[in-house]
């Protein structure tokens, strides 16, 4: 099966800073904008920030001790790609909601993942397998 980019549209509370985020801190490339909107790419993906005052609160959910929140995104990066994106993260001090871990030690699924937010509350979650088999394991 060959994936295609998906695209997904987000709440964000003003576009300075989060366009700031996403451009510079990210790394991501800036695409189409407008005063209200951004669209980057995001690993091959489209990601549309959109300025809006309705942003959820945020919910948790626990995962291997950790309180995870919902909703949040991000994508599966190749092992090596998520360890320096991870690096340069913590190199441009990210406050980070779960730190850089792996999770499911010797179980189906191990993998490595983060999570932290976006300046508007979105969190984001990156992780990686290494073995992208277990991606659907049970």
């Amino acid at each position: 099966m060959n994936l295609t980019p998906f695209h997904l549209a987000i709440p964000v509370k003003e576009i300075t800073t989060t366009r700031a985020f996403y451009r510079d801190t990210l790394g991501m490339k800036e695409g189409r904008s407008s005063d209200h909107w951004v669209d980057f790419d995001f690993f091959g993906h489209q990601l549309v920030i959109h300025i809006s005052e309705n942003i959820a609160p945020e919910a948790v959910n626990a995962v291997d001790g950790k309180a995870v929140p919902v909703p949040h995104f991000g994508v599966v990066l190749e092992w090596d790609k998520f360890h320096a994106f991870a690096k340069a993260l913590q190199n441009k001090n990210i406050e980070f909601i779960i730190e850089p871990y792996i999770r499911f030690e010797g179980l189906p699924g191990e993998q490595a993942t983060m999570f932290f937010k976006d300046p508007s509350g979105n969190a984001l979650e990156f992780k990686s397998f290494k073995d992208f088999n277990q991606i659907f394991a049970t």
